[in-house]
């Protein structure tokens, strides 16, 4: 790919380290894997990497490429027109004053809880999101909360790794993502385009004496189906013994 001496000039014009150093690779080799990002450059979360370029109005493609053991993994190539006309997100003068009054706004709506595995954090670790990528939703308004989720960082590398390895990332439909597990987990009705629901189940505290006698008896590959079996049982849904 070819570029313009405009476009090289707004390219080689991002300095900031993470996107720089992604930009940089691709424009060597035409593209960069996730397993380069995080091997070449000790970035462990690849796709938040990709998001800074983003963020800054550079348009890249995700595709499918091989690991170096041949695994199928995401790559990232500058896309066509190179610059967005409207960057991804364009609230860099000001996020950080967002980012605190937006948290406020949602840990006294929701409290300090993750989204995903509906367990209390620490506020201070708790981390904004999207509800719906905003590569595929765009930007929404600053006032709507609705659109937003608190999550713990597992939960948001969690999000992100499946949200790019999702078929609607390059189908890019807001609807899809708006029943998604890992948009609205609270009324979803697929779990990344498949016809699956799911329930995050994590014992704490007292529970855990409840949880390693389920192990015990059943097994660690079992504990699920077991636990399946007996919520049809509550429900007078299992079968004839």
């Amino acid at each position: 790919m070819t570029f313009s001496g405009t476009d090289m000039a707004r390219l080689l014009a991002i300095t900031a380290k993470r996107p720089a150093t992604v930009i940089q690779h691709i424009l060597r080799n035409g593209y960069v894997t996730t397993e380069e990002i995080e091997a070449l450059y000790g970035y462990k979360h690849a796709p938040r990497a990709a998001r800074d370029v983003r963020e800054l109005g550079v348009n890249l493609e995700t595709f499918r490429a091989h690991s170096s053991e041949g695994k199928p993994i995401a790559a990232y190539r500058f896309g066509t027109p190179l610059f967005l006309d409207t960057p991804l997100t364009n609230k860099s003068l000001g996020r950080t004053t967002l980012a605190k009054t937006l948290k406020q706004a949602l840990v006294e709506r929701y409290g300090a809880r993750c989204a995903i595995y509906c367990q209390p954090v620490e506020e201070r670790l708790l981390q904004i999101d999207h509800r719906v990528p905003y590569e595929i939703g765009g930007e929404p308004v600053e006032e709507d909360i609705d659109c937003y989720m608190l999550l713990s960082p597992s939960a948001n590398r969690s999000k992100s790794w499946t949200c790019e390895h999702c078929p609607n990332w390059n189908d890019r439909d807001p609807d899809m993502c708006r029943h998604c597990f890992w948009a609205y987990p609270e009324h979803h009705t697929h779990v990344a385009g498949k016809q699956q629901r799911q329930i995050v189940l994590t014992f704490t505290d007292d529970e855990v004496a409840a949880y390693e006698r389920l192990v015990e008896r059943v097994g660690l590959a079992n504990a699920a189906d077991t636990i399946k079996c007996l919520i049809k049982d509550m429900l007078g849904e299992s079968a004839p013994h």
